[in-house]
């Protein structure tokens, strides 16, 4: 068992090493399409619409970094991953970036040879129950059946979380988050453990949401965020760049309503910097000095993003708690434009 799985991370390392050489910027001019894996099928997170348009928190990485090197957001070609073949299609060279709920962890930043460009969503681990259950806390789930999706963190925090509290559980293997919801709604499984945004984006699926509860206790710290290649430095700078544009442009008061005008008129020095009115960061990214301007105006700062995909007014229905800006209390914080 050691040796299979030592085995799979050195010829996902030795992928990612290959594939990185080629030089991705380069790749996604030529080509004119920016190849960006997703999840499945997320609500609020990433999921195609009725007329087959992907959306969500995560794509809209996708769209801003497909505006800030192409001049185009919809210049993207979605690849749906599993938790067990996102890591493949990365190191091998399918998709340029992977923007899908996925944790930052020594191992796979190490082992894996991959570059977390940073956090766009702090998250934790939780559990989803039928309120019939009469369950209201994890530690009660004592000989529980939890549905858990393979090849993810998941795994690893709920052996731990009941091994700690010296109960036992039954996993009930998946593969995706629409398997997941259907065995547990199936009966096959007592509860569904996963980040907790997942949870309340699988809840607001479902026809009756408050029939189900998400138990009090977060077992993990879930760092999710986009991920690229190591090797390829000048990408990497690209991608984590667009999503410290989007980042700063909300503590900055730039939104895609105001971009355009702020652009024009504004005196603010790291504004101007942002926007491309001011000094060379575009150029020094391989890029023109309206990149993050057109990444702003691909879906909005991460504000904006965060508002429409996910947040309280959303199904979702998710508060920015830790997602807020450092200025209102969250871990939200971008390095300085200069």
């Amino acid at each position: 068992m050691k040796k299979s799985v030592l085995f799979g991370a050195l010829t996902v390392a030795s992928l990612a090493a290959g594939a990185a050489a080629a030089g991705t910027l380069d790749d996604v001019k030529a080509r004119g399409k920016l190849n960006c894996g997703v999840v499945t099928g997320l609500a609020g997170f990433g999921a195609p619409d009725a007329n087959g348009e992907w959306k969500g928190f995560d794509v809209a990485i996708c769209r801003a970094v497909a505006a800030a090197v192409l001049g185009d957001a919809s210049a993207v070609e979605f690849v749906p991953t599993t938790g067990k073949t996102r890591f493949t299609a990365l190191a091998s060279g399918e998709i340029d970036l992977l923007a899908r709920n996925t944790t930052w962890t020594f191992s796979r930043d190490v082992d894996l040879k991959f570059d977390f460009i940073g956090v766009n969503y702090y998250d934790g681990q939780g559990f989803l129950v039928p309120k019939e259950l009469g369950v209201s806390s994890a530690k009660e789930l004592d000989g529980a059946t939890v549905c858990i999706q393979t090849g993810t963190t998941t795994e690893l925090n709920l052996a731990d979380f009941f091994r700690v509290n010296n109960i036992s559980y039954e996993p009930v293997p998946i593969e995706t988050n629409a398997e997941g919801q259907q065995q547990y709604l199936a009966g096959a499984c007592d509860a569904y453990t996963t980040d907790a945004s997942g949870l309340a984006a699988t809840r607001a699926a479902f026809e009756d949401p408050s029939a189900h509860v998400i138990l009090p206790e977060i077992i993990s710290k879930e760092p999710l965020g986009p991920l690229v290649r190591h090797g390829d430095n000048n990408w990497g700078d690209v991608v984590r760049w667009t999503l410290n544009a989007l980042i700063t442009a909300e503590e900055l008061g730039v939104t895609s309503t105001n971009v355009s005008e702020i652009a024009s008129n504004t005196e603010n020095p790291e504004i101007r910097r942002l926007l491309g009115t001011e000094g060379t960061l575009g150029e020094m990214l391989g890029l023109d000095n309206e990149w993050a301007k057109r990444a702003i105006l691909a879906g909005g700062n991460y504000g904006e993003v965060f508002a429409q995909n996910i947040g309280e007014t959303t199904p979702i229905g998710l508060a920015r708690g830790l997602n807020a800006q450092w200025t209102d209390g969250g871990l939200l914080y971008a390095p300085p434009f200069r």
